[in-house]
């Protein structure tokens, strides 16, 4: 039987992933200031914020896409899965990775959805009817 994860887990592996993104992102910052130099005007501190959007992006719908599973999802031992525990296809992993965009653009919405769901799913999650479960493959 699929078991939907915990809201705590989901939680806990999502502080382990910033972490995760914090060190990639302070890589990849180095190596844009190296090739663009000093982050001193608005167009490239709005450049640097696209960029490391977008690496942040790539990572997780490749991830989302081949496995289910990141870094932190893997450490945790969830996947995430469609509905009918599929993995997702490209075009539905880059519009969650959009949802979850806008849901921290606002101030965490969707996250906090899931206090108020029946299933304690996130908002995106729920609109492209996706899931964390418990991953129970070695």
């Amino acid at each position: 039987m699929i078991q939907n994860a915990n809201l705590v887990k989901r939680l806990a592996a999502g502080v382990y992933e910033l972490l995760s993104l914090i060190a990639v992102w302070l890589l990849c910052t180095f190596f844009f200031v190296m090739l663009v130099g000093n982050v001193d005007t608005e167009f490239k501190r709005f450049l640097l914020q696209v960029v490391l959007w977008v690496i942040t992006g790539a990572y997780f719908v490749t991830c989302w896409v081949k496995t289910g599973q990141t870094l932190a999802t893997q450490a945790w031992q969830l996947k995430l899965v469609t509905v009918e525990a599929n993995l997702l296809g490209t075009q539905q992993a880059l519009l969650r990775y959009a949802l979850v965009s806008v849901s921290f653009l606002a101030f965490g919405a969707g996250f906090l959805w899931a206090f108020f769901d029946k299933n304690h799913l996130f908002l995106h999650d729920r609109l492209l009817k996706t899931r964390l479960i418990i991953n129970v493959e070695t």
